[in-house]
């Protein structure tokens, strides 16, 4: 076994002992496992880089944002109105607003490219209609979790052109980008459809019925009422509609800027929201939206933000060491070296980078480890392009749902006011579903567009 191996399991059995056996906070044992990681791994030099790095993240401050930003807006009437039209369109379907948050936020994902932004964008919206609908504050958080990590799975996101980039370096002119595109596209269905399908089980286990039929708001005076609430998932949407579909508009103008107007956009929607909900919302709802009314609620809202804010800081913190190590580049050597079936590869695998992405985050496994994985798959009779379509699912979506780092799961959560346990135990059901279609579509046992 490689030294490489040894650190990872010192960082998850520091996390998993403090936790488990001495019962502390998440987020203070992988501050202790950094700590031990450092130690062990005799990087004290670089301490200050790792910091540096971790803090000047922008997903981060999206995170902390976007949870102050929900608090605020759950003070607004505007928000129960936006609801009660989804509501009355959805109500009366068995999980009717999670139907809403799958599609709405699997669309919002490919525009936004961030799984824990695009979490806390349309969880805003999703999260309280789920509950109010009678979602468990825990199953309505992973619904939108799980549905929001399929931004990373479909174009135009970030990590896929990194993926594709790979592909044609290997193989060049062997593969278009629109052949590359059609199959993650093809490769999407199925997962939103287990997402659908898990869904639809989650809610007969948790027994959530439709609305009774006095319960939901009727469709016509939702709308003559809270017309003005349609305005608020405009505000969200334009943004990354703009920046998506102007791309070249954007960079010709702004050069090397247009990466950093695309990072900042989920930095400022969360006040633009807020603002836009204020303007439309009712005298009233004005007058206790004042600066010092919002000024105490930001305050009182921190006590959910620091726990979370602060667990996704310290598992950059491990992050950036294990970066540092090129633990990756050892585990794909070691992986090769193993000679295995093309079926023990595609169960071995999904399952192995579900672990890295425990700690490491996708595009950082993409980067690195990409090439291998589709070299290996390749070797072992799975199509280049089949591999690298795979990527994105196996690194990107793992990676913001998979204890502990999962920053999409713990976005949901701060939105969703669920407790930890339930909702980390609700979450592992999701991602075995999502491990095992992801073995099944590997193994070509289902028909994929874009596929030869």
């Amino acid at each position: 076994m490689t030294i490489e191996f040894v650190y990872l399991g010192i960082v998850f059995a520091v996390a998993i002992i403090g936790f488990s056996i001495f019962k502390r906070p998440l987020y203070e044992c992988m501050l202790i496992s950094f700590l031990v990681l450092v130690a062990v791994t005799g990087t004290w030099s670089q301490v200050g880089t790792f910091i540096w790095d971790a803090i000047t993240e922008s997903s981060l401050y999206v995170i902390i944002v976007f949870i102050i930003s929900a608090s605020l807006l759950s003070k607004t009437r505007i928000i129960d109105d936006f609801i009660a039209i989804v509501l009355s369109m959805f109500g009366r379907f068995t999980g009717g607003a999670g139907y809403v948050a799958i599609i709405g936020s699997t669309y919002m994902g490919s525009l936004s490219g961030s799984g824990p932004g695009n979490v806390a964008t349309t969880g805003v919206f999703t999260i309280p209609a789920m509950k109010r609908s009678g979602f468990p504050a825990h199953l309505a958080a992973n619904v939108e979790a799980h549905s929001s990590t399929m931004g990373n799975m479909i174009p135009p996101a970030g990590m896929i052109a990194t993926a594709f980039a790979i592909l044609d370096k290997m193989y060049p002119d062997r593969y278009t980008i629109s052949q590359y595109w059609l199959l993650l596209w093809g490769i999407a269905v199925w997962f939103i459809i287990q997402r659908i399908v898990t869904m639809f089980a989650m809610c007969k286990y948790y027994k959530v019925k439709p609305m009774a039929k006095e319960d939901i708001p009727s469709f016509v005076e939702s709308v003559r009422h809270g017309w003005k609430a349609i305005f608020l998932p405009i505000t969200v949407f334009l943004p990354f509609l703009l920046t998506s579909k102007f791309e070249a508009f954007f960079a010709s103008r702004l050069g090397d800027g247009a990466k950093s107007l695309n990072n900042s956009i989920l930095l400022f929607i969360p006040a633009l929201i807020v603002v836009v909900a204020v303007l439309l919302s009712d005298k009233e709802t004005k007058i206790n939206m004042s600066l010092s009314n919002m000024t105490k609620m930001i305050t009182e809202g921190m006590t959910k933000v620091v726990p979370t804010a602060s667990l996704v800081l310290f598992a950059y913190f491990v992050s950036n060491v294990l970066e540092t190590l090129k633990i990756e580049e050892a585990i794909g050597v070691f992986f090769a070296g193993l000679h295995m079936s093309k079926l023990a590869l595609c169960a071995i695998l999904p399952f192995f980078t579900a672990i890295l992405g425990m700690l490491i985050p996708g595009s950082t496994q993409v980067k690195i480890f990409g090439g291998i994985i589709i070299t290996i798959l390749a070797g072992a009779g799975v199509s280049p392009i089949l591999a690298c379509g795979m990527l994105p699912c196996i690194c990107g979506a793992m990676h913001g749902v998979t204890p502990p780092y999962c920053a999409c799961v713990y976005t949901g959560m701060g939105i969703a006011e669920s407790e930890l346990k339930p909702t980390l135990l609700n979450c592992m059901w999701w991602i075995c579903f999502h491990y095992l279609l992801s073995v099944i579509v590997m193994m070509g046992w289902l028909p994929l567009m874009g596929l030869v």
